[in-house]
């Protein structure tokens, strides 16, 4: 049977969640790979893994309970290692890297932040930045909307006011935040999100970051911020 990883600690870590109840229906037990000053947290692999949403839970939780007594570094889920063996040759082999990792990485936590347009607020926003581009507007709307040309041009106007108010409060959200964190990191572009950043925070200051997130929601009306945390560090783990 395959080996299903979790985690990596150190072997050293004052309280990994042994026999806790990890993936799989019914749960398979977590337990302790050790390995040098290593330590992996892996259960049995169940076949057929798929990503249903009590085994992400359960991913999740055994790495909340780890990370509660000290730094983990998380895998994402469906890490699987072809067996205990091999697992344990990997852990030797990168000790070292996999020390500085958690050294880097003690008492910070992930919070990502996502960010996107309220669509009505925007668009009054870049109208009542920009005197041309309101005058036009008043303009058609005072000729009963304005011929089918004059329409489009509009529209590609507003347009592409909207695409550099998108790419500046992008920037903003990233200059506002990054002060209270110790890394930034850019995740996968999708379509409705002006920005998706991770922040590697020092869990201390994880009020202060929540803080700067509700500031600019005030400062800023246009925006729609969304945060997720504190989760553990997956965006700052190789």
């Amino acid at each position: 049977m395959s080996t299903y990883v979790y985690g990596i600690a150190r072997s050293s870590h004052p309280s990994l969640p042994d026999k806790a109840d990890g993936i799989g229906d019914p749960p398979r037990p977590v337990r302790v790979i050790r390995q040098g000053q290593l330590a992996a947290l892996v259960s049995d692999a169940p076949d057929n893994l798929r990503p249903k949403r009590r085994d992400l839970l359960a991913h999740q939780n055994v790495l909340r309970q780890a990370g509660e007594a000290g730094s983990v570094l998380p895998l994402r889920f469906g890490g699987v290692s072809p067996d205990d063996e091999t697992l344990a040759a990997v852990l030797a082999e990168r000790e070292e890297h996999y020390l500085e990792r958690l050294g880097a990485l003690d008492g910070k936590v992930e919070y990502n932040v996502k960010a996107s347009h309220d669509e009505e607020s925007v668009l009054h926003r870049v109208l009542a930045d920009d005197a041309e581009l309101r005058s036009l507007a008043e303009a058609n709307r005072a000729a009963g909307g304005g011929s089918h040309e004059q329409k489009i041009q509009l529209g590609e106007r507003i347009a592409a006011a909207v695409q550099q108010r998108e790419a500046r409060d992008g920037d903003l959200v990233r200059a506002t935040l990054e002060g209270l964190c110790e890394e930034a990191s850019a995740g996968p572009q999708s379509v409705g999100w002006l920005a998706n950043l991770s922040f590697l925070v020092n869990r201390e200051r994880s009020a202060d970051f929540v803080n700067a997130v509700d500031a600019l929601r005030v400062d800023q009306p246009h925006l729609v911020l969304t945060v997720t945390g504190p989760l553990p560090p997956y965006s700052f783990v190789e």
